[in-house]
């Protein structure tokens, strides 16, 4: 299987109802509230200027591999996940202070800088942050809206929805490790793995594909090899984010290279580079991680360390030995070739697109 051609061709077919759902919320909005009308006309930009549809396809590959064959309202369902999943970007643009999202301004730094033309004499940044934090909040009412409104069988609405809730438990438990570990300065492997684990792996693609599964009627057994999947395959999907945050293409990315830096984040990148880095090197890493006005000849410095100590190298070998692992829990499932064989070539395929991939 063509996996790009595959995701392109999705695509194509989730963003229209992506687009025709926030036409429909715009529009009740108006007659509410210019405000929030306003908001919603900006998050949908932002949703649709970039992005794969990552989440929404292995939602969709989830219920196609436990035999469902309503593929047209688990498309239209399949919206939810992507409402979940930027309602989490813009609390995480808030707390990463990222300016830019698919190169569209943030949220928060949109409502910030109209702050500044019409809010004399307040404070501009908690303004935007207010808002930003709101406008999150109420996008991912809806994205629990549109799984609750979907036409499938209720006890599997109830099912697909309380298990919404623990894929956002999750990922909240794994972003306070983020800021945990960000703040502190300082990480193990091990912590950040497990950060990796709940922050990525669980909403990136176990969370989707337990949906997909849970909409078609399926068992725990297929949902546990979806677990086995999806966490060593969605713990190199973030591997393979950090090493693009700091060696990527900012204008394909649609986002800050660096940005990571900039933060002071414990990647694992950073982690590996500390634990291999001579006195010299160390220094270049303290100088650099964390500094606001990151420059082009600092960014360099930094990237040069991590080639100089093997770490670019470790990470990206480690993220193949997961993705390994991953491929391995599908082929040798038992449930197979009983599930659709074009769900089990996406589900290969898709690993090894994500260790290759640029952007």
């Amino acid at each position: 299987m063509d996996v790009v051609k595959k995701l392109e061709e999705l695509k194509k077919k989730i963003n229209p109802e992506i687009e025709k759902y926030f036409k429909k919320i715009i529009d009740e909005a108006e007659d509410t509230d210019e405000t929030i009308a306003e908001a919603l006309k900006h998050v949908g930009k932002i949703t649709l200027s970039g992005g794969k549809r990552a989440r929404a396809i292995f939602m969709y590959y989830g219920y196609l591999a436990a035999g469902g064959k309503e593929f047209e309202k688990i498309i239209k369902t399949s919206v939810s996940i992507e409402l979940i999943h930027i309602f989490l970007l813009i609390h995480d643009d808030i707390i990463d202070q990222d300016k830019k999202r698919h190169g569209v301004t943030t949220i928060h730094e949109r409502y910030k800088s109209i702050g500044k033309k019409f809010l004399k004499n307040r404070d501009h940044q908690h303004f935007g942050n207010s808002i930003g934090i709101i406008v999150g909040d109420m996008i991912a009412a809806l994205g629990n809206k549109i799984i609750y409104e979907s036409e499938f069988d209720p006890s599997l609405i109830v099912k697909a929805l309380a298990r919404l809730q623990h894929i956002i438990s999750c990922t909240v438990i794994g972003q306070t490790e983020d800021i945990y570990i960000e703040n502190k300065g300082k990480a193990t492997e091990k912590e950040v793995l497990k950060m990796y684990e709940n922050k990525t792996a669980k909403y990136t693609i176990e969370g989707p594909l337990h949906l997909g599964a849970i909409l078609a009627g399926s068992d725990e057994k297929l949902l546990q090899v979806f677990s086995e999947y999806s966490i060593p395959v969605g713990i190199a999907f973030q591997i393979q984010d950090d090493i693009l945050g700091i060696f990527g293409n900012e204008k394909k990315l649609g986002k800050s290279v660096g940005s990571d830096i900039r933060q002071g984040k414990q990647t694992i990148l950073v982690v590996k580079a500390f634990e291999k880095a001579n006195a010299n090197q160390k220094k270049i890493l303290n100088d650099t991680l964390g500094k606001k006005d990151l420059t082009a000849k600092d960014l360099d410095n930094f990237r040069r360390v991590m080639i100089e100590t093997g770490s670019l190298d470790y990470a990206k070998k480690l993220s193949m030995r997961l993705v390994e692992k991953g491929k391995k829990a599908i082929e040798s499932s038992s449930f197979w070739p009983g599930m659709e064989k074009e769900a089990k070539e996406f589900l290969l395929g898709i690993g090894d697109y994500i260790i290759n991939r640029l952007v």
